[in-house]
């Protein structure tokens, strides 16, 4: 099993700057790819960001250039850094952990960002 806690969300006004962190414990030498989710206001979820434990990354359109996602494999974490948030951006965001070879994906229980003047 593996559990991931999210911290880090909030209140930001358009244009500002907001930093997730996901901690991850428990069976973790299967995991090979995390990355964040969200899911905003009658929005099916979505991907935001995943890296694999090699450093490789992938991000959604609507958020290249502007977020960055990172890993820090000895202290199992995972950082995405907002920048220039948007109303747009507002929603539930959730770390995501899968593992290998099963793909088996774990879930957060998610953290509220909301972009708004």
């Amino acid at each position: 099993q593996v559990q991931l806690v999210e911290s880090g969300g909030g209140l930001v006004q358009p244009g500002g700057s907001l930093r997730l962190s996901c901690a991850a414990s428990g069976s973790l030498f299967s995991i090979n790819a995390m990355g964040w989710y969200r899911q905003g206001p009658g929005k099916e979820r979505e991907l935001v960001a995943t890296i694999t434990r090699g450093g490789s990354t992938n991000y959604a359109d609507s958020v290249k250039g502007r977020f960055t996602i990172s890993r820090d494999n000895a202290k199992n974490t995972v950082v995405l850094q907002m920048n220039s948030l948007k109303p747009e951006d507002t929603a539930v965001y959730y770390c995501n952990a899968v593992a290998w070879p099963s793909q088996r994906n774990y879930w957060g229980q998610g953290t509220q960002v909301t972009v708004s003047s």
